[in-house]
């Protein structure tokens, strides 16, 4: 069982913070981002490795994004394409600025719950999955 979302961001939004909004406000335990569409006028992200930031003002067009959502964290990667079609992508963080509009769809999943504890061999806080009470991972 599943519910579906869709709201849209306006100029001046910080994109991950208001992702993160929309999932408390709506009480999302679990779920996926299906789809982003539109465009910031601020880039900010998390490369691979996870200690280097990107962090570039001016129009980018969102090509691409997925992600895992709880109420209690957003785990979100996404691409940006610059006017001359070069591509950036990483982990999003909170610094991305809505430039004109960013359509947003959300997936909810009723039977799961995401969690996120820490994971000593990979130093973060990973997801758990869990499934009417029984634990997965």
């Amino acid at each position: 069982d599943y519910m579906n979302y869709a709201f849209r961001l306006t100029k001046g939004k910080d994109l991950r913070k208001e992702i993160e909004k929309y999932v408390k406000d709506n009480k999302i335990e679990s779920g996926v981002i299906k789809s982003a569409v539109g465009c910031v006028s601020e880039v900010y992200i998390r490369l691979a490795g996870g200690k280097d930031y990107y962090h570039k003002v001016g129009e980018h067009e969102i090509v691409s994004v997925t992600g895992t959502l709880s109420r209690n964290d957003c785990h979100i990667h996404i691409s940006f394409a610059d006017k001359y079609g070069n591509v950036v992508g990483g982990h999003l963080k909170e610094g991305c600025i809505v430039s004109s509009t960013a359509e947003i769809c959300l997936e909810s999943f009723k039977e799961y719950t995401f969690d996120r504890i820490l994971d000593e061999n990979t130093g973060y806080e990973e997801l758990v999955i869990i499934n009417k009470g029984k634990l997965r991972i």
